[in-house]
């Protein structure tokens, strides 16, 4: 599915409309402070359209994990003050998503009202997508929009369910994430190439294998890179590795070649005995990795080829780091790379699009951030669409995807 398939905010027109929103408000909270504003920023936009086109906007969104019972400290009473003060409006708060207390508050709304609902995991028919809740939040509003890629991998009620009972349509977020999607992996400019980073292969397996089908170039780091290294031989020392992936590492390998898709692995590596910030480290190559030792980060050598081939590149898409990038001087690799691939695409010579929690944090930590041409906050829903699954709550936005059903 492309962008063009699917309805977005340019044929609507919302005004004197109930429209439900379906946000992602679930942002990082510490100590009852937000710690990271960016999904409330990204959402103003749609808000703002809708309502200064006089629609009544539904805010529904779920917060942490309350298990299905109303949990005080996963209120999304505190968001709904952050997102009026990023919005600039005035935002009433309403202390349920369903039943009389959500639909006595949509029934005082007049043009232009924004409302935020509480949680939605307060209930447990949210995640069991029950057909219930689905046609309570349904029948709140005439109109569906989903502004939040970050779960549209959930088939759950307020982001599968309701859009089976109402008009759907994508917001501006979704339009963007998934355009930049599309551009980085459907249609991408060629050579395009991606870079694989984590932990383990077997959290990635898909993501491997999707990547060698569509990309001309990739390359694999982090600690899965030790599984690849350990699979053609090499001792690795004590680094991480998947003993029991070894031959799924050869496949890949195999399957790159056979695909005529260059991966790349390290061919050094900056390794430390201990694992903790300001270890003594030693820059090896992987055929000289010491017993007793682990491999921290990529070296020198691997950077300036990874940085030499990101030069060839028209597209590039990234998932997760290169390193233990939270610990100098661990976090070397993952900078350099990052920083060479921000220097391209402000030059306008490589589109970048990175996405996954670790991968945001690693861009911050190279002050990157904001010089990638698109960063998804979308931490299972980018992973799963890098993998070619087919996220429930992007299909029910097909402009041939479903027919809406009586309420």
């Amino acid at each position: 599915m492309t962008t063009r398939s699917f309805r977005t905010l340019d044929t609507l027109d919302p005004r004197g409309k109930k429209i439900l929103l379906r946000a992602d408000l679930n942002v990082p909270v510490r100590d009852g402070t937000i710690s990271d504003l960016t999904r409330i920023e990204r959402l103003t936009p749609t808000i703002r359209e809708l309502a200064d086109k006089g629609g009544r906007v539904i805010v529904v969104s779920h917060f942490d994990r309350p298990k299905g019972k109303p949990v005080p400290e996963m209120s999304l009473a505190p968001i709904s003050e952050a997102l009026a003060r990023v919005l600039g409006k005035k935002i009433t708060f309403v202390p349920d998503c369903v039943g009389a207390v959500a639909q006595n508050a949509v029934a005082a709304m007049t043009d232009g009202d924004v409302i935020v609902l509480e949680n939605t995991r307060f209930y447990p028919g949210e995640e069991q997508n029950d057909p219930e809740m689905a046609k309570s939040l349904a029948s709140l509003a005439d109109i569906y929009v989903n502004d939040a890629f970050s779960a549209a991998h959930r088939a759950h009620a307020s982001t599968e369910g309701v859009a089976h009972h109402l008009p759907s349509f994508a917001g501006r977020l979704m339009e963007i994430e998934l355009g930049a999607l599309e551009a980085a992996l459907e249609n991408p400019q060629r050579p395009v190439g991606a870079i694989v980073g984590g932990a383990k292969v077997s959290t990635k397996l898909d993501l491997l294998n999707n990547m060698i089908e569509k990309v001309d170039m990739l390359a694999v780091g982090g600690a899965m890179a030790n599984t690849f290294l350990a699979a053609q031989g090499l001792s690795v020392g004590k680094s991480l590795k998947e003993a029991d992936m070894l031959d799924t590492a050869k496949s890949i390998m195999t399957k790159a070649k056979q695909r005529g898709c260059d991966l790349i692995l390290p061919t050094d590596v900056v390794v430390a005995s201990d694992f903790m910030a300001g270890a003594p480290s030693e820059i090896v190559p992987v055929t000289d990795i010491p017993d007793g030792w682990m491999a921290l980060d990529i070296g020198p050598e691997t950077v300036a080829l990874l940085n030499k081939k990101l030069g060839k590149l028209k597209t590039l898409v990234w998932n997760g780091p290169l390193g233990v990038f939270e610990m100098p001087p661990f976090d070397t690799g993952t900078n350099a790379v990052a920083q060479e691939a921000a220097r391209l695409t402000k030059a306008g010579q490589l589109k970048t699009v990175a996405g996954g929690g670790d991968t945001v944090s690693a861009l911050r930590h190279a002050h990157v951030l904001h010089d990638m041409s698109y960063v998804s906050t979308a931490g299972g829903a980018f992973l799963e669409w890098l993998e070619g699954k087919l996220l429930p709550g992007v299909v029910m936005l097909g402009e041939a995807g479903h027919d809406v059903a009586p309420l």
